[in-house]
């Protein structure tokens, strides 16, 4: 008997053939007048009224954000952690066996290299701002309807929340957007844009009309504005430890002067070519950092440290249901207010980020497989912020209990003021300004690359001026977010209201980006070839159990209509015996069109 599998008309195309696949993503493209004039022109809008009006913009942001959270902080909480299930539902399901390239191809990276470039990625400005500031405000401040302040209970909720922030749900964020790119790319041979990764869904001609333009210019927005607030956070902590090092506080004007320099640094790296030097710097930060841990890890409570990686551990999935439920109807206004200032921020953070981490990680994943792919993403990083926030962490909740009140001093100053007690304080806070900076340079120049890319129909190698213009524009924005917040008290409010404002509208995207990969994952060739194998097989052995019992053997030959069927023969390509006695044959062709 014969089992055919008619391909359907609506199907994607198969993968394209071995050493073509990146030529879209490798070509160099014209620039998109929709998706960059639109864009620009909407940035700039925001940059004139940020300049002229900021009370104006200050009052919307702080509307709009009040309406989204009370509106839809919900969806922020239940899509982040339904990303987490999508994520590890791929890898564990029959999808994980597929590779992100052909069939045969290996990784293109070292798996040694590949960890180190994903520890690369899972540092930066954000666990310089925060690795002392959220275990320690945890701790003397809990999330509403907890534990008591300063308790040892309080230990075990900040441990547990700063990791729920930290691990498993922003680098699940990252994977899906990662893996759509890697998949749409190396496997399909599409370009490398979110709108790509549409096709299965809209179709490969669709992907460029106005549908993929408006994802694209949501996608530059996001990466926009997640990039400019690090920029807002990197000033902010550099003008805190010039303040803990003697200097007078700083400054809005010298905020401004410390945005401009980063900017004028990071944008002379994007265009310069000097990769090579980016990534000497970026190594030299990675030593840096390893240096500065290991300082205040034995420097600091070293004991308690070693016991809250465990604990914090046992904590985090003791408490994680509870925290990925949190939402305002489980504690009103308070919780609201909370939820905007920590978890849903995060989720926005790390939604606005997605292009230019999901870039990164997918260009380094080649030839992997989506199993490979979704472990290393999510415990690699997952476990360097694990050590981090329980050293910083731990540091500095047993420094504040000591009698230190580091919660007395500005977020962006607890890391300083934690360093500052330890011996050689001044050296080490130099020695944090300078990652700080670092960090941003190195990160934010491949952040203004990628929406060159974006703008450029998926060229790698974007046009100068076009990473100029993004990168200013980047920097602006950050000075913008500052000043929002109305002086350098609330700055860091204004940072938050407008990246949750800014990450809500891709969001939505990415949940329908993650139709459109499940999709384009189930008509994979791989897929199908299991699905015709499977359906062959079976029916043949209903054929032969119904026939000869349990004494017949299952054997594939070429169709009736090939050449290989004209001989006298039985060419036998495939033979599986189960039994024999009688000698029957019961055989099972499959067609082999995809």
């Amino acid at each position: 008997m014969t089992v055919h599998e008619t391909p359907k008309s609506a199907e994607p195309a198969p993968p394209a053939e071995p050493g073509s696949l990146t030529t879209a993503a490798e070509e160099r493209h014209p620039i998109d007048r929709w998706v960059f004039g639109i864009a620009a022109g909407l940035v700039i809008v925001l940059i004139i009224w940020g300049a002229t009006s900021t009370a104006t913009l200050s009052a919307v942001s702080s509307s709009v954000l009040a309406g989204l959270m009370h509106v839809g902080g919900w969806a922020f909480v239940l899509i982040a952690s339904g990303f987490v299930v999508f994520a590890l539902w791929l890898a564990f399901s029959k999808y994980g066996k597929i590779p992100l390239g052909n069939d045969d191809e290996g990784p293109e990276f070292r798996t040694v290299s590949w960890i180190a470039m994903m520890f690369s990625a899972g540092m930066g400005i954000g666990l310089m701002f925060f690795g002392v500031n959220e275990p320690l405000t945890h701790f003397t401040d809990p999330p509403p309807g907890t534990v008591a302040p300063a308790s040892p209970e309080a230990l075990d909720v900040a441990m547990a929340t700063t990791l729920f922030h930290w691990t498993l749900h922003p680098w699940a964020i990252y994977a899906v957007v990662g893996l759509a790119i890697a998949y749409s790319t190396f496997r399909r041979g599409r370009r490398q844009l979110i709108s790509s990764a549409f096709a299965p869904l809209l179709g490969e001609q669709h992907t460029e009309g106005v549908f993929g333009r408006v994802v694209d210019i949501l996608a530059i927005f996001a990466t926009l504005f997640g990039s400019a607030a690090s920029l807002g956070l990197g000033a902010l902590q550099i003008g805190a430890g010039l303040e803990a090092n003697g200097l007078p506080p700083a400054t809005t004007g010298l905020l401004l002067g410390i945005i401009a320099v980063l900017t004028l640094a990071f944008v002379a790296s994007a265009v310069s070519g000097v990769a090579k030097g980016i990534q000497w710097l970026s190594n030299i930060n990675m030593v840096l950092a390893g240096i500065l841990a290991l300082f205040v890890f034995v420097a600091g409570p070293t004991i308690l440290i070693l016991n809250l990686v465990p604990t914090a551990i046992g904590d985090y999935f003791g408490n994680l249901a509870q925290m990925a439920a949190r939402t305002e109807a489980s504690g009103g206004d308070a919780t609201a207010e909370w939820l905007s200032g920590w978890t849903v921020f995060y989720w926005a953070w790390w939604i606005s980020w997605t292009p230019f981490v999901g870039m990164f990680i997918a260009r380094i994943s080649r030839g992997r497989t989506i199993k490979q792919f979704v472990v290393g993403v999510l415990l690699i990083p997952s476990g360097v912020s694990l050590v981090w926030f329980a050293i910083f962490g731990g540091a500095a909740i047993q420094t504040q209990r000591d009698g230190t009140d580091l919660s007395s001093l500005s977020q962006e100053g607890q890391l300083f003021g934690l360093l500052h007690s330890m011996p050689l304080g001044g050296v080490l806070s130099v020695v944090a300004m300078l990652l700080v900076a670092i960090f941003f340079v190195s990160g934010a120049d491949a952040a203004s690359v990628v929406t060159g890319t974006l703008s450029q129909r998926g060229s790698i190698e974007p046009s100068r001026w076009v990473v100029i213009f993004w990168g200013v524009a980047m920097g602006v924005i950050a000075a913008i977010m500052l000043a929002v917040g109305a002086g350098q008290d609330d700055a860091l409010t204004g940072v938050r209201d407008i990246t949750i404002i800014s990450a809500a509208p891709f969001a939505l995207v990415m949940v329908a980006l993650c139709v459109a990969l499940a999709k384009d994952l189930h008509h994979d060739s791989l897929m199908r070839r299991d699905r015709r194998s499977i359906a062959a097989v079976e029916q043949a052995v209903d054929f032969g159990t119904e026939k000869y019992g349990d004494e017949f053997v299952v054997a594939v030959k070429a169709a009736p209509d090939t050449p290989e069927s004209s001989d006298t023969g039985t060419q036998d390509l495939i033979t599986k015996e189960t039994t024999t006695k009688s000698g029957a044959t019961a055989t099972s062709q499959a067609d082999r069109t995809d």
